[in-house]
């Protein structure tokens, strides 16, 4: 009975936000779906007329309707985009559980979700094995990018080239931080997400050393877990709050001015969406998001705007690095100038601005995998505009971007590194000294 009631509360919340929206078509013009499905349902608007029946439609075909509605890669464009402010993202990761608490989840996703996702402990330990194993099933194809592809994994992942587990994930080498404020005054917390955990740590430990540099005290918690997007856009509102207070309870026990993270998704989902989705909650569990949210920042917005950096002009020899906004990055939080403040810290790269910067690079999470040919289809794109700066790195602030521009340049055979504007700034710092 309490589902349900959660249910019909939540079917009135959509109900309520569906008719912001007018019909006018400016979505058309940004979403990458549409732009290569050119289909009315596939568009942001087109969604929303659908969903104002969801009731009755649910009842008569909810697998057509969960269909239209997951595919969409949740990048945000149309609502940056809406004139009317339609909260777009807010309206489909609702709809999107509405749906998942009406048909059930499917079993693979809650033993992933459920089983494994909301144990961190469980979690870190099964990749740990995962990633001592790997090379068994993968080979080396692009050592400037590091890609491997695996023939092994094509029925799954299709014929893309992956970005390996680390051989040793950041909370092995790093389990917990706790550094009181230096020169600058300043103590953040430090959430690195779980790619920069377990695939990219080199991202972690580059925006460390940044820090330290700086003179910025760092509280970086044992217990972090997932920021729970992966499980909110497929719909499981249970294991993604579970998610949340794992998070609250880590990051409680320690006192900071700011709350970073290096991956545009984590940052945009714990500063935006937590609070939009905190609604059914208990009434502590939404003070404590509230109070979190307000002090998440990306890492790259923290360096350039709390502070002061003041760049260097490039060297005459300076590498030409070209920039990916990130969707989550620039159309949910406005951060575009920070990053470029980053890389121009480093004099021994140059700024070259490719066509698109901002346009989606088809990755969306899990979409890359349930709709791998739009993906590479909207990634082929970006793989272009890239190769026509003629940069001999491309840069961006979200790890999954640079998961599926990495494989994407790989696949063409292109010979350009993908890093992390941290990355970049760390290069030219020097080395900590050793213990």
């Amino acid at each position: 009975m309490s589902d349900m009631k959660e249910l019909l509360r939540m079917l009135g919340e959509l109900d309520d936000q569906l008719v912001s929206c007018m019909r006018c078509g400016m979505c058309q013009a940004v979403c990458p779906i549409y732009g290569q499905t050119g289909r009315e349902s596939d568009v942001a608007r087109g969604k929303i007329a659908l969903l104002e029946g969801l009731a009755h439609e649910m009842i008569k075909d909810p697998q057509g309707v969960q269909d239209k509605v997951t595919q969409c890669l949740l990048c945000g464009s149309c609502a940056a985009n809406c004139p009317s402010g339609v909260k777009a993202l807010d309206i489909f990761l609702k709809a999107r559980a509405i749906l998942a608490g009406y048909m059930g989840l499917p079993t693979v996703k809650k033993l992933i979700f459920r089983g494994m996702l909301t144990k961190p402990g469980m979690f870190n330990r099964l990749l740990s094995m995962a990633s001592k194993f790997q090379g068994l099933f993968t080979s080396p194809v692009n050592d400037v990018i590091g890609s491997s592809c695996s023939r092994f994994l094509e029925p799954v992942l299709g014929e893309r080239h992956l970005m390996l587990l680390a051989k040793t994930p950041l909370h092995n080498e790093i389990p917990s931080l706790d550094t009181p404020a230096g020169a600058s005054g300043l103590k953040v917390a430090f959430f690195p997400g779980c790619m920069a955990d377990k695939i990219f740590p080199r991202i972690a430990h580059a925006s460390l050393k940044v820090l330290k540099h700086h003179g910025v005290g760092v509280f970086m918690p044992e217990g972090q877990a997932c920021c729970g997007i992966p499980a909110l856009s497929s719909g499981d509102r249970e294991s993604y709050e579970k998610l949340v207070r794992l998070n609250l309870a880590a990051f409680a026990k320690g006192k900071y001015d700011y709350l970073l993270t290096p991956c545009a998704t984590c940052t945009s989902t714990m500063k935006k969406i937590w609070p939009m989705m905190a609604k059914g909650m208990s009434e502590q569990d939404q003070l404590a998001i509230a109070e979190l949210s307000a002090k998440v920042m990306d890492v790259n917005a923290f360096v350039a705007d709390k502070l002061g950096l003041a760049a260097p002009e490039p060297a005459a020899d300076a590498v030409s690095v070209t920039m990916h906004d990130p969707c989550h990055l620039k159309k949910s939080l406005g951060v575009s100038v920070q990053p470029r403040t980053v890389l121009a810290m480093n004099p021994h790269y140059k700024l070259t601005e490719m066509a698109g910067c901002d346009s989606c690079c088809g990755c969306g999470g899990s979409f890359t995998l349930t709709h791998a040919n739009l993906s590479t289809k909207i990634g082929q794109q970006k793989r272009d505009n890239i190769k026509n700066s003629g940069a001999q790195v491309v840069a961006t602030g979200c790890p999954a971007c640079m998961m599926q521009i990495s494989d994407m340049l790989s696949r063409n055979g292109d010979r350009i590194s993908v890093k992390h504007p941290m990355e970049i700034y760390a290069e030219g710092l020097p080395a900590s000294p050793k213990r």
